[in-house]
């Protein structure tokens, strides 16, 4: 069973800057596309970004221009690269297959606050 280790996320000020890990293996990162989610207190699970096999990338509105989702197919690991950070931003964050079709691991929290 797949499980999915989300790492690097933490405590950042307003406009910050950090980096979310997601390392899978070799067949999940050459066969499936893949996402991030997040989910904010209060609130349902939401889409952040996606992208597909050959690279193309699709982002929420409200992070488009501030949060990427660059890969490294040398240790398998795909990133979600998120600067200029709001408070809306705070949340746990979480990988899978895009439309979530695995089982979720425990995400990484993400709080934005001064």
């Amino acid at each position: 069973q797949v499980q999915f280790m989300e790492s690097g996320g933490g405590l950042v000020q307003p406009g910050g800057s950090l980096r979310l890990s997601c390392p899978v293996s070799r067949g999940i990162f050459t066969s499936y596309p893949m996402a991030w989610y997040r989910q904010a207190p209060g609130k349902q699970r939401e889409s952040v970004a996606s992208i597909s096999l050959t690279g193309v990338t699709n982002y929420a509105d409200s992070v488009t221009g501030r949060f990427t989702i660059p890969r490294d197919s040398a240790t398998n690991t795909m990133y979600l690269q998120m600067n200029s950070l709001e408070p809306e931003n705070t949340a746990i964050y979480y990988c899978n297959l895009q439309g979530g079709l695995m089982c979720w691991g425990q995400g990484t929290r993400v709080t934005v606050s001064s």
